[in-house]
């Protein structure tokens, strides 16, 4: 379940499987949280979240995005005071886990004009749509930034 294969002779496609997506600020409050499978039974998201975000933000900037974490891989990157952190599995490709990241920052961008905390703090309705038009059952839907920004402003016009 954690990787699908799909294998034609002419090609093999690696589908990743994203465990969950977080956004979490400097301080540790978690912006937005999207769990894709559930976390083990014995830890509660919220401490499993404080968790991953003593390790990213103890991270020393020398050091590559990408952290071993329990049974999966922690991809993460900082933009201004917000950690994007998209969790896999092991055998995931990191730089595009990154890309992953990337895009959805460059969405948010374009939708609220150079997002920052408050956007998403006040239009989390808005953001977690946003990330579904992108990413449902931990994989990627669509990597247009267009056709995911005409989908929204669909969504928009049906509010």
């Amino acid at each position: 379940m954690l990787t699908a294969a799909i294998c034609t002779w002419e090609r093999c496609l690696i589908i990743m499987q994203i465990r969950f997506f977080l956004l979490q600020n400097r301080q540790g409050k978690t912006r937005l949280s999207k769990w894709y499978v559930p976390p083990p039974p014995d830890l509660e998201k919220p401490r499993l979240e404080s968790e991953i975000h003593r390790l990213v933000v103890a991270r020393d900037a020398k050091h590559t995005n990408f952290i071993e974490f329990r049974s999966y891989k922690l991809i993460y990157r900082r933009y201004a005071g917000l950690f994007f952190i998209v969790g896999v599995d092991l055998h995931a490709n990191e730089l595009l886990c990154l890309e992953t990241i990337h895009l959805f920052v460059e969405l948010l961008d374009q939708q609220f004009s150079n997002v920052c905390e408050l956007d998403i703090v006040f239009n989390f309705n808005k953001v977690y749509s946003m990330l579904d038009e992108y990413i449902l059952g931990g994989e990627v839907q669509e990597t247009s930034k267009r056709e995911m920004l005409d989908r929204i402003r669909e969504l928009e016009k049906l509010e």
